[in-house]
């Protein structure tokens, strides 16, 4: 028994000194582990925290759309950008209010909320139809070169036919009719053929001479 005793008082001292030694990078190490678990279980909350608020913000912006109320979808809108630009919500409602602006006649400022889109938008699809969009916008305005502009970005095939269609529209504006000729076919191509959106285009080309 005596001898056990003995035994463990060793091993206690050994681990006395090993611990000595090691010790303080075992519990930093403990410590930086339970910081970094704490910190990601805070993070997931923030988040989760962020995008409910943002979501009712959205919801707000989309009300306000949805009854013409261009003052709820703004004060809304705003702070969304101002707290929450970094959700996913922000971009989607500032296409919903530049909808609401355009309709409401205050082109200046649709076009100012589809660019902040483009600006901030990770989203593939969404910035394809905010890049369409904001080209419609700016053909409207006279200024086919910003459309232009807009309308060379690559795009999805979904979106390939539309592009087209548009960029035949700013081609024709600009006096560009061989270029539109060209762009109008390419519409046309990728269109669906029963689609009723083709038979307006087939018009357009037939305008500028063209057999089918």
């Amino acid at each position: 028994m005596a001898v056990l005793d003995l035994e463990e008082q060793e091993q206690l001292e050994d681990f006395k000194r090993w611990w000595s030694r090691h010790g303080n990078a075992i519990a930093s190490v403990v410590i930086a582990i339970c910081v970094a678990y704490l910190g990601y279980q805070g993070w997931r909350w923030y988040s989760a925290g962020h995008a409910e608020a943002a979501s009712v913000l959205y919801g707000a912006v989309s009300e306000g759309v949805r009854t013409n109320n261009i003052a709820k979808s703004k004060e809304a809108m705003t702070q969304l950008v101002d707290r929450y630009s970094g959700t996913p919500y922000a971009p989607r409602a500032a296409l919903l209010y530049a909808k609401a602006l355009w309709d409401s006649g205050d082109k200046v400022g649709a076009r100012a909320q589809l660019q902040w889109v483009l600006d901030h938008a990770t989203d593939a699809e969404l910035l394809q139809v905010t890049r369409y969009r904001l080209a419609e916008a700016w053909l409207d305005e006279g200024k086919s070169d910003e459309a232009l502009k807009l309308l060379d970005a690559k795009t999805d095939d979904a979106f390939a036919g539309v592009y087209a269609d548009l960029r035949g529209d700013a081609l024709a504006a600009a006096g560009r009719t061989d270029d539109a000729r060209k762009a109008y076919e390419i519409a046309l191509a990728k269109l669906d053929a029963r689609s009723p959106y083709r038979n307006f285009v087939e018009v357009k080309f037939q305008a500028l001479g063209c057999g089918t």
